[in-house]
Formats: structure tokens, sequence, C-alpha cells
């Protein structure tokens, strides 16, 4: 019966890569919109996944062809091989992890065009609000698990994006800290303020100055100014500017090359814009955070809510997602190929479903752990050293209650990741703060953790 679950498992492999085969020779997911550049990183992307697929499945194969072998020399000792095996690196565990390479490789190609949509929408978008009553539209971010590479769900994906905003001609945006002395400084207002445009009107700049023509000659040619339109007192408003971009995305659809195939759904969301495009065969949901970047930083503060029970409209909260996502992109192109290191994020992301514990605080740890250990050392043949690493890591974190936020005064930071001086400095952010606060908390989170623990073992044992 063994030995039939092991072929039973060779057919669900070859089969996998079947479907990842199919995908290289159809690597058109979403549309006719990629471009050769698109295309070319999809097809080399495709490959390397192919390779990796081909080496599992020959793994799978060296370890059946040992198993063979040692029952004929030995039941006995082939039996203790065998629950080994059941106990770390089995069939239904690189089946899983196969199923991932695929997923990957979809969510990499989806990306891609959700990128290519929104900046799209920008192109069209600086045409319709070039009037100064809305923010300048910078080029899209993707952030979050999806546009990373590790997102643990398989249906039901978000697709988030940042949008940088920049003061439009004659506004300038002055970030103020909503609590001053607060450590780590995270809530922020953003003040506009008026500026002189009469030296530009006079070279034929096409837009009047906000700050020396009357109401009247402003309303008759280009309408209020960003001060009038989407402030509370003098500061941005979050939830106007973010009704007023939900209406701009709504009026620029029907002029986008893809309105002809992918039909919008817009949806409720009362700090960033959410919607859906969809086909007869797939649909997509897209969350739009609009963010106003910190100097020239990777560090922006964003639409999304604080922490805090209640968010002021006129709070914008320090967001470190572009930072994050960069340093994923680097790890990737710094790792060799074969590392794993994305597989161990996905894997250990969906075993907390139904936990207190977040995916932000797993991928805390793990950025940690990739800052610290070498490269290499998340090749795929240590795929389980690493997962052992990434669970003790969580565990001693939970006892010592804390877990320090990546970002915050951490000197072992990338330099190629440009931080605010404030950020750099700052104090250590301790995640699980409430878990110092709270003693039943952290028994609850240990509780808890020993679940997880169980899970994943019963996910690298039995593939569920």
């Amino acid at each position: 019966m063994l030995v039939e679950m092991m072929f039973g498992a060779m057919a669900v492999t070859k089969l996998l890569l079947w479907v990842l085969q199919q995908l290289i020779l159809n690597v058109r997911v979403v549309g006719d919109e990629l471009d050769e550049d698109t295309r070319d990183r999809m097809q080399h992307r495709a490959e390397q996944l192919s390779r990796e697929m081909a080496w599992l499945l020959q793994e799978l194969e060296q370890q059946k062809s040992q198993e063979l072998r040692s029952k004929e020399q030995n039941p006995v000792a082939w039996r203790a091989l065998l629950f080994a095996a059941l106990q770390h690196w089995q069939f239904w565990a690189i089946a899983g992890i196969l199923l991932l390479l695929i997923l990957g490789l979809c969510w990499c190609l989806r990306c891609e065009f959700v990128t290519d949509l929104v900046n799209t929408f920008i192109l069209v978008a600086e045409q319709v609000s070039s009037d100064g009553s809305f923010p300048v539209l910078r080029p899209c971010f993707g952030i979050g698990c999806a546009h990373e590479g590790w997102s643990p769900y398989e249906e039901d994906i978000i697709y988030s994006l940042l949008v940088p905003l920049a003061p439009p001609s004659g506004h300038a945006f002055l970030p103020e800290l909503c609590n001053p002395g607060e450590t780590p400084e995270r809530n922020f207002r953003i003040r506009v303020q008026l500026e002189c445009t009469c030296a530009t009107e006079q070279l034929g700049g096409g837009t009047l100055c906000f700050l020396h023509h009357d109401e009247e000659a402003l309303r008759r040619n280009q309408g209020p100014s960003l001060l009038h339109s989407l402030c509370t007192g003098c500061y941005l408003d979050v939830g106007k500017t973010v009704r007023r971009f939900h209406q701009l995305v709504k009026a620029c659809w029907v002029v986008l090359p893809h309105s002809h195939r992918w039909r919008l759904t817009m949806l409720a969301c009362s700090r960033s814009c959410k919607f859906k495009v969809a086909t007869a065969e797939e649909e997509i949901t897209i969350e739009i955070t609009l963010g106003v970047q910190q100097g020239d930083s990777d560090i922006f503060m964003s639409s999304q809510a604080s922490e805090a029970i209640f968010t002021p409209s006129t709070t914008w909260t320090l967001s470190c997602a572009v930072a994050e996502a960069k340093f994923f992109e680097l790890t990737a192109r710094q790792a060799p190929d074969g590392s794993f290191h994305l597989r161990c994020l996905q894997l250990c992301a969906r075993i907390l479903v139904g936990t207190g514990f977040s995916s932000y605080t797993l991928k805390t740890v793990v950025m940690h752990l990739l800052n610290t250990t070498p490269l290499s050392g998340w090749h795929r043949t240590r795929f389980l050293l690493r997962l052992d690493d990434i669970m003790r890591y969580l565990c001693r974190c939970v006892e010592e209650k804390r877990l320090d936020h990546f970002f915050f005064g951490n000197e072992k930071i990338p330099q190629e990741i440009a931080l605010p001086p404030a950020l750099q400095r700052a104090q250590p952010f301790n995640l699980f703060q409430h878990l110092a606060q709270d003693p039943d908390a952290q028994a609850e989170a240990m509780r808890e953790f020993m679940d997880m623990q169980d899970c994943l073992t019963r996910m690298l044992t039995y593939g569920h």
C-alpha cells in the first residue's frame, strides 16, 4: 500500500509538472497587454520554476528507489526509513510545494498585469485631474504578499498597490506629527500650503496662481485649489481624497484599453480604493492605497488605518510596505538559484488561519532571518532547517514577549533601501507589546503557537 502511495504521489507530481509546462508554453495568462520585456521576464521565471520542479521530482524518484531497495534488503529498516521520510520530507510536502510554485508563477504574471493596468490609469488620470484640485499621481508600487511572491491564499487574492501623491502646482505638502514626541513616529497629518505661481503663469504655465487671483477668476478658469476641495481645515483629508480617487477610477475606466475585455466593479472601502476587474474566465481584486513619500525615502505616509480603534480622517499612517517589497526584490536578485525563502514564508503563512498571529508577524520574522542568515542557507536542500528556524524564532519572540519591527532602528538594513533619518535613529518598536502588557495574551499566544506547530507537522506529513 505504501508503494502504491509513492506511485500515486509520483503521478500527482508529474501532473503538476505538466501544468507548469503548459503555463510556460502559454505564458500569457491575463490578457494580450504584456509587452516583449514582460514576456521575457515571465518566460525566464517560468523556466526557473520548471527547473525547481524537475529537481523536486528527481528527489522524489530517488527517495522511492532508496526505499524500495531498503525494503528488499531489510523490511524493518525500510519501515524505519519510511517513517523518517514521513516525518520530514515526504511526497505530500513535495507535491504541496510544487503546487505553490505553479501558483507563484500565476501570481507573478497577474502582478505584471495589475501594475500595468494601474499605471495606464495614472497616465489617463493626469489629463483629467490637472487643474490643481487633486494631487499629482506618480507611478505605483506593488506591495503586499501577492507582489512579494508568497501569498498563502489560492483564491480570493487581493493585489495591493500604493500610488504616491505629490502636491499639484501651487501647493506644498508639509507633514506634521499627530502627537509630537510620539515614539516611534507613526501617525502624521499633511498640512497643505498654497504657494505663489505668478512667475510660472507669466511664462505661459497655464495655471492661475491660487494665492493672487480672486475666487471668481479661479472658479471660471480652473476650479478650487486642493486646499479648498480635499482638505479639512488645512490638512489633507484621507476620506475626501479616497472618494475623489474612487470617482476618478470610474471616470477614467471607460477610456482605458483594458475596458474592452474587463468589466469594472467598484467596492466599498473608506481608506483605500478597492475594485474588481473581471472577464468571463477570471476575476482580479485590486486595492489601491494612497501615500505621500517621506522625502526621498522608501517610507510613505499612507491612507491605511492606524492600529487605533478610531483613525481621524486627517491622519496618515506610516507605511513601510514599499521598503518591504524592495527588500524582497533585493533578496530575490541576490539569492542563488534554488532559494526557497519565499516558499518557507508561504507555507508557514498557511498555518496562521484562525490564530491571533498576523501574516505581518510572520513576514517580520522571516525578514529578520533573511537579514542574518546567509542567502546560501536558504537553498531548497535546507528547506526543513529554515522552517525550523522560523518556528524557533517565533517561539522565542513569544516567550520573550518581544518582536522588533524590521525597519525601526535596524542598523542592518540594506543600503539600497532608503530610510528617513528619524526611522534610522528610532528605538526598536516591539510588535508584541500587547503580550508584555497582558500575561493572559501571552499564554494564549503560546497555546496558538503550539497548535501552529502541530498544524505544520500535519501539513508536512499528510499534505493538509
